[in-house]
């Protein structure tokens, strides 16, 4: 019995002293953190998106105050803000959101089948092309929704819709997209050409209702040279634009739109 407890005794007492060595080591051997790392942390998006480059928001706000990021490689950050805690003006620069450019809801988008797959847009589309017929539409089973860590994007009739006030650019669903349907525009880019179809006008009217035809209408009816026609599908000049929306108005498929409206 006597044994055991001065084996006890021997270890309690071992015990207070690495206790005791363990807390001197830790105060004297502790790394100050710049308080300024939990401020910039704070004024970040917070989702750990990965969106600015860095492994999550403690990354990101370490490399701001030391110097190897820049504030505005967060787009979900307040950029403005977190100048004023590092003591330098910053400008928030242009915000972004993303956008499907697509409008082939179910009805409007032929399909090529009925997928009864796995639901995963990339593992449809390995399937014959995918369901729709369209190879350029939205296959709409949800990769974007997945990696949006921001609760902005859901699908709607096959589609994907993105809430612009919940949005903040990371372009997390714009790589998870296997028909690069998702784009990166101007938050006040109004006016928008919701069709990506490359094929000849009269192949695509059979894919999709919506479909730009490519019929030039638009590229007649803008007085500011900012839109053109090419690679079967208008496009248009953000920086000539004035966000008049005639050219929505003459689109014989509506897939030019004023989302203004």
């Amino acid at each position: 019995m006597e044994i055991i407890l001065y084996a006890l005794l021997t270890l309690g007492v071992l015990g207070a002293i690495f206790g005791i060595v363990l807390t001197i080591a830790d105060k004297k051997f502790a790394v100050e953190i710049d308080p300024r790392i939990e401020k910039v942390k704070e004024l970040s998006g917070g989702a750990n998106c990965g969106a600015c480059g860095f492994a999550g928001c403690d990354a990101f706000a370490e490399a701001v105050v030391t110097g190897e990021a820049k504030p505005t490689a967060c787009p979900a950050a307040n950029a403005e803000a977190i100048g004023k805690v590092l003591g330098i003006e910053v400008e928030q620069g242009e915000k972004k959101v993303a956008r499907v450019l697509c409008q082939g809801v179910e009805g409007i988008a032929k399909e090529r089948f009925e997928y009864d797959g796995y639901q995963s847009c990339k593992v449809a589309v390995s399937f014959s092309g995918g369901p729709k017929l369209c190879n350029f539409a939205c296959v709409g089973l949800g990769d974007c929704t997945k990696v949006c860590n921001f609760d902005a994007i859901t699908i709607h009739n096959g589609v994907a819709k993105i809430n612009e006030k919940k949005c903040v650019g990371c372009g997390n669903c714009i790589e998870a997209c296997p028909r690069n349907t998702i784009r990166l525009e101007p938050l006040d880019t109004r006016v928008l050409v919701f069709c990506r179809n490359s094929n000849t006008g009269r192949i695509a009217r059979t894919q999709c209702m919506k479909a730009c035809i490519a019929c030039g209408r638009c590229v007649k009816e803008c007085k500011y040279d900012a839109i053109s026609v090419y690679d079967g599908y208008a496009h248009i000049d953000t920086e000539k634009c004035t966000r008049c929306g005639e050219c929505a108005k003459v689109c014989p498929c509506g897939c030019i739109v004023d989302i203004t409206l």
